[in-house]
């Protein structure tokens, strides 16, 4: 009996056992009875009966497509593309969960579904475009991807989370004459800017030498106004010494001319002492003073105003 009993309980333990099931976290297993939909198993510990299966263990979590894919252009240029597809099951609901596990008979005829939708969203957009404008249009692309692609993989259970569009690349004569466009461009670019800078420099160089030759005209204003004011000034100090000189002379009983005759010889003393030439002309026979003051005296006598 008691032999029996401990047959009894490993046989027992051993079913028991063989019930246990574990599902991983991110994951769903979906249980079928005699092959007809029957329940789901969440994550962690769980018991199978014996008359059931475990039909499919659904991730959750998200997962990601590579794809590589030639669309043609309005204007016949082929333009190949480098997507990147971000997708997961909708939620975690009993209906959705039915939905992604029995949309499709296997798991590779739902990815060869998703890519050929994928396929035919962007090539009827790139159809309705030219080749000039396909570059700046990736986030058009995307938009009108994901627009259609929501619709359809809803109804597997399914959402698209994100389009990446990677790489957008053309034939190679395409690319050769995008860059020669490029090229032309940086040129034309560039030569606009030197001209621009070329222009800014000869106008600050016109500016400069108009404000230092501005500047050097004042100054020389100024300057010609201070030498005319000290001209000025000497004539009237020596005018006035002159004047003493005349009253002084005068009073001492000496003709005023005599004056005259000592600026004159000083007027030579300083040519002597001062002048580049080496000969000076001057009257220095033996009557030269007495001519000398006559003349002198005669400039006298014609600059005074005879009264009437």
């Amino acid at each position: 009996m008691p032999f029996l009993l401990t047959v009894l309980v490993a046989v027992g333990l051993f079913f028991l056992f063989q019930m246990i099931r574990t599902v991983p976290q991110g994951h769903v297993a979906v249980i079928t009875v005699f092959g007809k939909y029957g329940r789901l198993m969440r994550e962690g510990l769980n018991l199978k009966l014996p008359w059931e299966a475990v039909f499919e263990r659904l991730s959750l979590q998200n997962r990601a497509l590579q794809m590589e894919f030639q669309a043609i252009t309005q204007d016949q240029a082929n333009v190949k593309f480098s997507t990147m597809i971000l997708f997961a099951v909708a939620d975690a609901k009993e209906d959705t969960i039915k939905k992604a596990v029995f949309s499709f008979a296997t798991t590779q005829e739902f990815m060869l579904a998703l890519q050929r939708t994928i396929d035919g969203s962007v090539r009827q957009f790139v159809a309705a475009t030219k080749q000039s404008d396909i570059l700046g249009a990736r986030g058009e692309i995307v938009e009108h991807t994901k627009k259609q692609l929501d619709d359809v993989v809803s109804s597997w259970g399914y959402v698209v989370r994100d389009i990446q569009i990677t790489d957008i690349t053309f034939d190679k004569d395409i690319m050769d004459s995008m860059a020669r466009v490029v090229s032309s461009k940086n040129l034309l670019a560039a030569a606009s800017n030197e001209g621009a800078a070329l222009l800014v420099k000869r106008t600050k160089d016109a500016e400069a030498e108009a404000a230092y030759k501005t500047i050097g005209a004042e100054a020389e204003k100024k300057a010609a106004a201070l030498r005319g004011e000290g001209l000025a000034l000497f004539r009237k100090n020596v005018a006035e010494g002159m004047k003493d000189a005349a009253e002084n002379l005068k009073a001492a009983g000496v003709d005023a001319n005599f004056l005259l005759f000592l600026e004159y010889t000083d007027a030579l003393k300083y040519v002597a002492d001062h002048a580049q030439g080496k000969v000076i002309f001057a009257d220095v026979g033996a009557g030269a003073p007495v001519r000398i003051m006559e003349s002198i005296a005669a400039m006298g006598s014609e600059g005074q105003v005879q009264p009437h």
